[in-house]
């Protein structure tokens, strides 16, 4: 199992809510709407536009390989919010952790787990790092929403 981690995030906002952002992936659904234009290229945002969010769920459109779900598998208050991939081609789990500063920030970090072939590792570990990065961003950018 190869594991990547994101840097931790300082977020201006109680650990509790943040839980309660990361906990519902419905939540993007403002992330993506505000994303300025200048910042992202039409592709991206079609891309953006395509993926599905429900309160437990976001699937991701998957080119040749079809869709992939990623499905909250656990919620532990307000440390953890824990996806687990659902036709993956690889076994995976997605980690939000959320740390309590004090009242009003928390440190954010992402942890992806996942089952990959070694002889791919050299060759995902770079798009594998950038994707748990972007997560990571998402997170901060979340946490700044009202």
């Amino acid at each position: 199992m190869a594991t990547y981690k994101s840097s931790k995030t300082e977020l201006e906002c109680s650990a509790e809510k943040a839980f309660e952002r990361f906990s519902n992936p419905e939540n993007l659904k403002n992330v993506i709407a505000n994303l300025p234009a200048d910042k992202i290229d039409e592709n991206q945002r079609k891309q953006l536009e395509q993926i599905e969010l429900t309160p437990d769920s976001i699937t991701l459109p998957g080119g040749p390989v079809g869709s992939i779900a990623l499905r909250i598998s656990e919620r532990e208050c307000p440390s953890l919010v824990r996806f687990t991939g659902e036709g993956t081609p690889v076994p995976l789990k997605l980690d939000f952790k959320i740390t309590p500063v004090d009242d009003a920030h928390c440190d954010a970090q992402v942890v992806l787990e996942i089952d990959i072939p070694m002889m791919l590792k050299p060759m995902v570990n770079g798009p594998l790092q950038k994707m748990v990065d972007q997560f990571g961003e998402l997170m901060r950018q979340m946490s700044r929403l009202d």
